[in-house]
């Protein structure tokens, strides 16, 4: 029966992707792991920004970038105005005497603008960053110290996420869903090399360093470039920086539509990377993390549509159907909490933003049919750290 079939390879897709995937990664980091050699030296470093009107950020992000203990000698700061019409350039320019250069280009986009940024680097390994996030004071020395081993050629940081009074209720679960994917990065790291980095925070050789198609994800296509080349892509906790989480749901609804969509796009350019005969396990678990992961709303979809009509067979037909209709009532009373913004509901977050997520899963997977293309956008910024202190970025959110 067709129908039972279609269920059946629905339920293995979702149970694989969310269960059996994570274990063999934890199995294979585990039972085969891969330590990588570390120093304490410090080799020329560029810190790479790529800056969009970002005037209300950029002053306070290159004090915390000049806190850093790696030594300012063997530092430079490139912050890479796009097209800003605001002030940036002019606050940029006012730290010129402390090794922090500016870059003016038209506006193009983010990976354009660090294509462009690339070739003005002096540093063997390049960090790139994002003009609202604060790193730790030890941050780019952590990062740093993986390359003392010559099978690295890239290092992802651990980007943590911070929230005040003002963040709705969609924080709490966006924190725990980072959470569990800053784990399973740690696991795939430790018996190979992480999937990706994020953009907020993360290194790599100068030399494999790959131009960024206007219509992928910068911090994607970099970091995997490195997998391309035959290196590994580690992912260092210590190496810790902080970010604001988005205040509202539209916000993030929108950001997840734009990361979702370059994130396809991304996988449809580095496709050679899914071949198992060159890139071995790397390629399943780009395959799994990433493409995967990413349509799962489908096989969800059908399964919410086909159970009700398959119930009647049998006890476990009824219980997948009964199992959804509880989910869909937790998505429900996460909506009404996140509306009201109920302090004692955050146990309704974490299905009512994997909902919000599978939606915006859903939007990006018709942009990628219909061969939409995002190629810019205008950030909106929650100024977590507009009147907070270096030291507060930097400490008080340090295990």
């Amino acid at each position: 029966m067709m129908i039972v079939f279609l269920l059946w390879f629905c339920l293995l897709v979702i149970a694989y992707t969310l269960v059996a995937f994570p274990l063999i990664v934890a199995l294979r980091g585990g039972l085969f792991p891969k330590p990588a050699n570390t120093s304490n030296e410090t080799p020329q470093v560029s810190v790479i920004i790529a800056a969009y009107n970002e005037q209300e950020e950029i002053g306070q992000r290159i004090k915390n970038l000049l806190a850093s203990d790696y030594p300012h000698d063997s530092m430079e700061i490139l912050i890479a105005s796009d097209g800003s019409t605001d002030r940036t350039s002019e606050i940029v320019e006012r730290f010129s005497q402390q090794n922090v250069r500016l870059l003016e280009f038209p506006r193009q986009g983010k990976g354009q603008t660090l294509n462009a940024a690339v070739p003005h680097a002096h540093g063997d390994i390049l960090v790139f960053s994002d003009a609202n996030t604060q790193f730790h004071a030890a941050a780019i020395r952590k990062l740093v110290r993986n390359f003392a081993d010559p099978r690295v050629g890239g290092v992802a940081g651990n980007q943590k996420y911070l929230r005040d009074a003002t963040a709705s209720l969609t924080a709490d679960g966006e924190t725990t869903y980072w959470s569990l994917e800053t784990m399973l990065k740690q696991l795939q790291s430790r018996g190979g090399s992480a999937t990706s980095a994020t953009g907020g925070i993360y290194a790599i050789r100068k030399s494999l360093f790959q131009t960024v198609p206007d219509d992928a994800m910068d911090d994607f296509m970099i970091s995997t470039g490195v997998i391309a080349h035959g290196f590994r892509l580690l992912f260092e906790p210590e190496a810790i920086s902080f970010e604001p989480v988005a205040v509202q749901s539209k916000v993030e609804f929108s950001r997840k539509v734009r990361v979702i969509t370059q994130g396809l796009r991304s996988v449809l350019h580095r496709r050679a990377l899914l071949n198992p005969f060159r890139y071995g396990f790397y390629a399943l678990q780009l395959f799994s993390h990433k493409v995967l992961r990413r349509i799962l709303v489908v096989p969800f979809l059908i399964v919410l549509f086909v159970s009700p009509f398959l119930w009647h067979l049998s006890i476990f037909y009824g219980f997948v159907t009964a199992l959804q209709l509880v989910c869909l009532a937790a998505i429900v009373l996460g909506l009404i909490a996140h509306r009201w913004n109920l302090p004692h509901a955050k146990w309704l977050t974490l299905p009512y933003f994997v909902a919000l997520v599978n939606v915006a899963a859903f939007v990006a997977i018709g942009n990628t049919l219909l061969g939409r293309r995002i190629k810019r956008w205008e950030p909106e910024r929650h100024r977590l750290f507009q009147n907070t202190g270096q030291g507060t970025a930097n400490e008080s959110a340090v295990p």
